[in-house]
């Protein structure tokens, strides 16, 4: 039929048929990738890395929104509705999109509570932002850079077990992902060790340093915002100011996702530096817009504040694995 066509007409139809046979495997390799949901930024770009050109990642917890009053909005329902996994923190931080997805997720769908699998309940953490009583344990297990290595090892293998033929690149994306996550480990123990000893205290508004501050040698003396979200009494404002002057500790910390005038009244009145740029879940711009690149900037921003010497971190690669992955 073929050499009946015009010698052009027989062009159209070639390119016609190529046109039409690159649309199939294009289409055929978008239904192969994984979609996966997340919550808080840093699980989403932990995702990414791992997952990298093979899963699409939908964050539903946007950047520089407070994770603990995040509520889900309609359209984050059609993303829970068709994801293949979702990843999320659990340990009581998500509870509105954990509960809107178990409603509309599909049935075959795992929600993967990475927190809770990885510490057992014994060594959860409970303080004054997070009491006991309340049963809501401190969540921020990402800040210690061990916990988050095992966050990277769980995303790995439930992305394998989801999608077997791919198990090799995700193991070969974790390893790599995992090395970067090990050389800023390294360098978070370097940089605590040039504080003076008497400075390694920490004083945060939101307590997110709970997991961080025993691996790395730091204690956190308190934490302003209480478990209701709000702020705190005069009587707990002044005890905090009388135990700075104490402990003559130099800094206190807050960030810009928890704005407080109290923090400011805190530090005038007890001679600290406020520093209010420290992040537990806010990724920085581009081009350092990933996970590793919060933490470097909070290892610095933490060293420099309480007397030590920050170049420790500057060799620290923050890039993500692939440019694709841009948060």
């Amino acid at each position: 039929m073929n050499k009946l066509l015009p010698f052009a007409s027989r062009q159209v139809w070639l390119f016609t048929t190529l046109l039409l046979a690159t649309n199939l495997v294009h289409a055929e390799n978008s239904e192969k990738m994984l979609r996966i949901a997340t919550t808080v930024p840093p699980i989403t770009n932990i995702v990414e890395n791992i997952g990298g050109s093979l899963v699409t990642v939908s964050g539903i917890v946007p950047n520089g929104t407070d994770s603990h009053t995040f509520e889900p909005v309609p359209s984050d329902a059609k993303t829970l509705a068709h994801a293949d996994i979702i990843f999320v923190n659990g340990m009581s931080l998500e509870v509105p999109t954990i509960k809107l997805a178990e409603k509309v997720k599909k049935s075959n769908t795992p929600i993967v509570r990475l927190a809770n699998e990885t510490l057992p309940e014994e060594e959860w953490q409970y303080d004054f932002s997070f009491p006991k009583e309340q049963g809501n344990p401190n969540p921020h297990l990402w800040p210690n850079i061990a916990l988050t290595i095992r966050y990277a090892e769980i995303v790995r293998d439930r992305l394998a077990e989801h999608d077997s033929r791919h198990a090799d690149l995700y193991a070969a994306n974790a390893t790599a992902y995992i090395t970067k996550l090990q050389r800023l480990d390294q360098a978070i123990f370097a940089c605590i060790e040039t504080i003076p000893e008497s400075n390694r205290k920490l004083i945060t508004y939101h307590d997110s340093f709970a997991y961080f501050a025993p691996r790395y040698g730091m204690e956190v003396i308190a934490a302003i915002q209480p478990a209701s979200f709000t702020e705190p009494g005069p009587r707990d404002i002044v005890y905090i100011i009388e135990q700075i002057k104490r402990e003559k500790i130099p800094a206190i910390f807050g960030s810009e996702v928890f704005p407080s005038k109290i923090m400011e009244q805190i530090a005038r009145e007890s001679g600290a530096r406020f520093v209010d740029e420290l992040s537990d879940d806010e990724l920085p711009e581009k081009p350092n817009h990933s996970f590793i690149g919060m933490m470097v900037n909070n290892i610095v921003i933490m060293t420099e504040a309480l007397g030590g010497e920050s170049a420790c971190a500057s060799h620290i690669d923050a890039s993500n694995l692939i440019d694709s992955v841009t948060g």
